[in-house]
């Protein structure tokens, strides 16, 4: 569950972009323009450390942002940048519209099956045909829950909570 000043990953570095240090961005929602309007943004690379970091310019380029960040000023610089995320603080955000959510808003989530406590969301993943929940379950067990009408009933991110309608046909992580 997070709070309005979490960072958020909205987007990662997939490459450098000419060589004047601007960085091609894949976005993980590829309508989104927050990052067209910020003067700074989180960088977390994949070891894990993190810096807030000035942003000179972004501009849209197709399905991606061609954003360049303040001290990056060369193809080789932002080449090391390669695969780090680019975060903002979730107030940013618009809100989603009805019936949508944020899936840093589900993660954290108690999970519920009928009516009966069955695990808390641990993880988000994105496949080409769906999108699932990394769910643990009471036990410690891993299941992995498709977000579609069969399995999902309800997700109420202002009670923090996801009510399945069933785990049947489901398969153990």
């Amino acid at each position: 569950m997070t709070r309005p000043n979490d960072a958020i990953p909205i987007a990662q570095v997939a490459r450098p972009h000419g060589v004047r240090g601007e960085l091609r961005l894949k976005l993980f929602n590829d309508k989104s323009t927050v990052l067209l309007g910020l003067d700074e943004v989180l960088v977390r690379l994949p070891d894990g450390t993190e810096h807030q970091v000035s942003v000179d310019h972004a501009r849209p380029a197709g399905n991606a942002i061609l954003l360049k960040l303040h001290d990056v000023d060369d193809r080789d610089r932002a080449d090391q940048l390669r695969g780090a995320q680019i975060c903002v603080p979730r107030h940013v955000l618009p809100p989603p519209e009805e019936g949508e959510f944020y899936v840093c808003d589900v993660v954290g989530a108690e999970v519920l099956v009928d009516g009966n406590p069955f695990g808390t969301v641990i993880e988000h993943r994105s496949y080409p045909t769906a999108d699932a929940l990394v769910v643990r379950d009471g036990a410690g067990v891993m299941w992995e829950i498709p977000l579609v009408e069969a399995f999902i009933a309800e997700i109420d991110t202002q009670a923090g909570r996801v009510v399945l309608r069933t785990i049947e046909g489901l398969e153990r992580l």
